[in-house]
């Protein structure tokens, strides 16, 4: 059957899009109105999504609640966490559900033909059919609820509640949400969809419920289908199952527009700082302006453009002009078009507010500079052959590419049922683009829409210290005003929706319903492992590791060098090294005038250094700083031009510059800090226990930033010696002794890349340089890292190897289990937390960590528990199998043309052979309960080198200071 046989839809519109090398399809289900997407091709990973418009009219985060809560059961699915169930039972390539500012997705992805449709199947009935309607509790537990703890203290838990908590401990985090209330304030866009903390509690379960039966229906929906399936299978079960049982429906869901401002508005807002932090100096300014309308795609695209060369390219000159004059530590731009009116905004972060007026004198400045003379027409094609070289090489890393186009169309297509490909189909834009360069074209957008555009806005965030402490006294007292105002009624209604709630956390789910999930079985599994892609080979009298794989035309240059002999003294300065390429200038070229040259010769050009312990013995460590390029086959020999150009030229003595590198990425790891805690505690944790952690710390982690806030901040002692070091490492890192050539790509382009590759080598470094080695200080210092955030990451690591404890295949599948069962309930469902991971290498290193937690204590007693309860541990055969797809799941995850290049590549330098690779499949595959609880032994042996490391808030933290041996502020 085709689609066009299906009489339930109508068929608004059917071609061709050349450029995505796909069948398309408009339609519309003709008794609901539903809007359906479809993209027909060969690609066999296969996406399905349904959306819904939503729009809040409030910051009780009801949209975001909504989400997380329908995936807690559903009609034909009656089990707690059917989400869960997937994410741990199916061969899913992507599983998640997403709240946008005016729209809710649920996007699935699959290579398997069954799995995906039990995906398919189990999300459409989450959405029309949850069990929100007859369990309050999943309300509760995902939205808020209250708790009243042995002394009768009130206080609030819930999982969006403690995520939103996490989001807004992040300054930028508030900056993005103070820019659309200040330029959209009366839209939807000035509400919080996620939900601000302080509103979530005023949500009311019926509100949380009328929300659902008001936006999720047929008639308010798209739905997106792509990849290489049978279509009309597809639609004919959505609407025989789904779509046929409802009636259309009026829902007034239309995003408005914001009129224009007959002038700019200023809007201040203040957060929280660390104790002792230079609050003078932590201001954030935002100068944002309303640009056009979403579904204008030429508009979508160049402002994409001016975004990347007004303040994001090195020596952009917009960022360049506030840096010069002082004003932010780090300044970057935000062009956001996902909303119906995109905006444009230029920030410095890390300034006074007495700089607002300069702030702003500066960028009307040198934009009218600009209008006036004239862009850079290298810049902007530099810029336009950037964004299109990304856009045809569709690489989204781990995210299936269908998805990605998927995500896109939908942010067109909400504001236009006509409009959903239209931002997918780019080659004409970028054409017309590269065009109107000598059109003047670009200089007529900014003088329009950032020069004489009134619909702007002046947002301040400033800096408050004890405003952490302030916000927590003031919750507390609010709390503490409720608590007396209840009656015995009204605690005995609390008591009981506490019992209720933890009844509903421990009950089990029956048998019976827990079957009803779809699942595939072991022999689905695929048995063979894919294959290495490794050849060693020489090139230019050197050694070379080729990997070849079908690249569309693209070559996927590395050159890695060993870092070795290094002083100790030097080692830690190879973090702010691979940090400071690409910013600074060389012998030909301004470090501006150098990217405009990577921008029109390459897809891209980074430097960073990446270390490969062997997996038999992990003592063999090897570092190699590794020099990245790709770019289409004829662009090769350019590449590396300018790849020799950047690590033989670049020049280290301009002072200034190099503290505007280091304030700039300082800045940018606090944030950090704040967003990302968990890697953080991790990467220091692991520090503590041998030389490779401790060399990741100190050139990624908390190690790395200590150095490099140290030189900071006093500058004037240390710059000279930062600059001879820069240069000194160049020399001891750049030899010809060094270098190991990785490619993937063509045969026949890595056989040319032989003239290139020994011009380069005949001028790599041969001087005399100072030899030494680097020796890390390693030891248990378990710390406290204190923030003015108001969530924890609380991490416990250690390692088992070195107990004498073998690798296992099992150790995958325990990962998962943990992941999604014992970890997922104690520390997500009961504990409140957003989110809660492991890992379990090779290496023998292994982890804990709970994300957003509003725990500490609590969350460890959870890591001390754990061992126990995998020594108990028992499942049916239905659940194992379960965790043994959702295993394969990650091992098999689709890989673009360059992650095939690097599986291949660090299994090599790793020392992972393809049999090491098939034996850990076969233990999987074959993985039995009593497998699973031989392991509580490798538990117990890296949780006993009690490795611990906290990043959090600092009442928290300073409240259960007995678990540390340092507290400290990270700031």
């Amino acid at each position: 059957m085709r689609v066009e046989d299906l009489t339930s839809y109508e068929i608004i519109e059917k071609r061709k899009i050349a450029d995505i090398d796909s069948v398309t399809y408009l339609c519309r289900h003709k008794k609901t109105g539903a809007r359906l997407a479809l993209i027909s091709n060969d690609d066999d990973n296969k996406v399905f999504y349904i959306g819904f418009r939503t729009t809040p009219k409030d910051s009780t985060g009801v949209a975001h609640i909504l989400e997380h809560s329908v995936l807690c059961g559903s009609k034909e699915f009656p089990i707690k966490d059917p989400f869960i169930e997937l994410a741990k039972g199916s061969l899913n390539t992507f599983l998640n559900a997403m709240t946008y500012p005016d729209r809710t997705v649920y996007p699935v992805a699959s290579c398997n033909d069954k799995d995906f449709q039990n995906l398919m199947h189990v999300y459409l009935d989450a959405v029309f059919y949850p069990n929100i309607y007859e369990k309050e509790a999943i309300f509760r537990q995902e939205g808020w609820h209250y708790e009243l703890d042995e002394e009768g203290k009130l206080s609030y838990n819930g999982v969006v509640y403690n995520e939103m908590k996490g989001a807004f401990s992040s300054p930028d985090s508030v900056l993005y949400r103070e820019i659309s209330t200040a330029l959209y304030p009366h839209t939807t866009y000035a509400c919080e969809s996620g939900g601000d903390p302080e509103a979530i509690p005023e949500l009311t379960y019926e509100q949380f419920l009328d929300f659902h039966r008001t936006y999720y229906h047929p008639s308010n929906s798209y739905i997106y289908l792509y990849g290489n399936m049978d279509m009309a299978e597809k639609l004919q079960f959505i609407d025989e199952h789904y779509l046929s049982s409802f009636e259309a429906l009026k829902v007034e869901s239309e995003v408005t527009a914001e009129a224009p401002f007959a002038r700019p508005v200023r809007r201040v807002r203040e957060f929280p700082v660390s104790e002792g932090e230079d609050a003078d100096e932590n201001t954030y300014l935002a100068w944002c302006q309303a640009v056009g309308n979403n579904l204008d795609r030429e508009l979508y695209v160049a402002f994409q453009i001016l975004d990347f060369v007004l303040c994001t390219v090195p020596g952009a000159p917009l960022k360049k002009a506030l840096i010069d004059k002082g004003i932010g530590k780090d300044v970057f731009s935000i062009y956001d078009n996902d909303l119906k009116q995109p905006y444009f905004g230029v920030v410095a972060k890390g300034t006074s507010l007495a700089r607002e007026e300069e702030f702003g004198a500066t960028i009307r400045e040198t934009l009218a500079g600009i209008v006036e003379k004239g862009f850079d027409k290298k810049a902007l094609l530099a810029a336009i052959n950037h964004f299109e070289f990304r856009y045809r090489e569709a690489d989204f890393g781990s995210f299936p590419k269908g998805l990605m186009y998927g995500l896109q169309a939908l942010g067109s297509w909400v504001y236009d049922d006509s409009k959903p490909f239209i931002h997918i189909e780019a080659n004409e834009t970028y054409a017309k683009l590269r065009a109107k360069v000598e059109e003047g074209y670009f200089e007529k957008l900014v003088k329009e829409y950032l020069l004489e555009n009134s619909h702007a806005a002046m947002v301040i965030l400033q800096p408050k210290e004890g405003l952490a402490v302030r916000q927590e006294e003031k919750l507390a007292g609010k709390l503490a005003d409720i608590r007396k105002s209840l009656s015995e009624e009204e605690i005995t209604g609390i008591h009981g929706m506490m019992d209720a709630l933890n009844a509903f956390r421990e009950d089990e789910d029956l048998p019976e319903n827990r079957a009803k999930i779809p699942l595939l079985n072991r022999e689905d599994m695929k048995r063979e492992a894919a294959p290495l892609v490794n050849e060693e080979r020489s090139l230019a009298g050197g050694k070379a590791l080729y990997h070849e794989v079908f690249t569309n035309g693209i070559g996927y240059l590395r050159l890695m060098f060993e870092v070795k002999d290094v002083p100790a003294e030097y080692f830690p300065y190879i973090g702010i090294l691979q940090n400071v390429f690409c910013h600074v200038d060389t012998a030909h070229y301004s470090y501006a005038e150098l990217s405009n040259e990577i921008n029109l010769a390459a897809g891209d050009l980074t430097v960073s250094g990446l270390g490969y312990a062997n997996v038999e013995d992990p003592g063999r460590y090897t570092f190699f700083m590794e020099v990245c390029t790709k770019a289409l086959y004829d662009n090769l020999s350019r590449a590396l031009e300018l790849m020799e150009e950047l690590i033989l030229t670049s020049k280290f003595t301009d002072k200034k510059r190099l503290k505007e590198i280091l304030a700039e990425n300082n800045s940018r790891y606090r944030e950090y800090m704040l967003e990302s805690g968990h890697s953080v505690a991790v990467t220091r944790a692991l520090s503590y226990g041998d030389a490779k952690g401790a060399v990741n710390d100190a050139l990624t982690g908390v190690g790395q930033y200590r150095l490099a806030s140290g030189l900071e901040k006093d500058f004037e002692a240390g710059g000279e010696l930062l600059s001879q070091r820069l240069e000194t490492l160049c020399k001891m890192i750049f030899r010809p002794e060094n270098l190991i050539v990785d490619f993937t790509g063509d045969r026949k382009a890595f056989e040319a890349l032989e003239p290139s590759i020994a011009a380069l080598k005949e001028k790599l470094f041969t001087c005399e340089v100072e030899k030494g080695s680097y020796e890390p200080e390693v030891s248990r210092k378990n710390e406290g890292f204190m923030t003015p955030g108001q969530v924890q990451y609380v991490c416990r690591a250690g390692n088992f190897l070195k107990k004498g404890l073998p690798y296992r295949g099992a150790l995958k599948v325990l990962g998962v289990m943990m992941g999604y069962e014992y970890l997922w309930t104690n520390i997500r469902v009961k504990g409140g937390a957003y989110g809660c991971m492991c890992g379990f290498a090779r290496t023998g290193d292994c982890y804990f960590v709970s994300y957003r937690d509003p725990n500490l204590g609590q969350t460890i007693d959870v890591y001390e528990e754990a061992a126990d309860f995998i020594e108990a541990y028992d499942a049916d055969e239905r659940t194992m199998t379960q965790y043994i797809i959702g295993t394969f799941s990650q091992l098999d995850m689709p890989l673009t043309a360059a992650a095939k290049g690097r599986r291949s590549r660090d299994a090599y330098m790793s020392g992972l052979t393809y049999d090491m690779i098939q034996k850990e499949r076969d233990e999987v595959i074959a993985a039995t309960p009593d497998d699973i609880r031989g392991l509580a032994e490798y538990i117990r042996a890296f949780m006993k080198d009690d490795f611990l490391c906290v990043v959090g808030s600092e009442q928290k933290i300073k409240a259960e200071a007995d678990k540390f041996m340092i507290l400290e502020n990270l700031s």
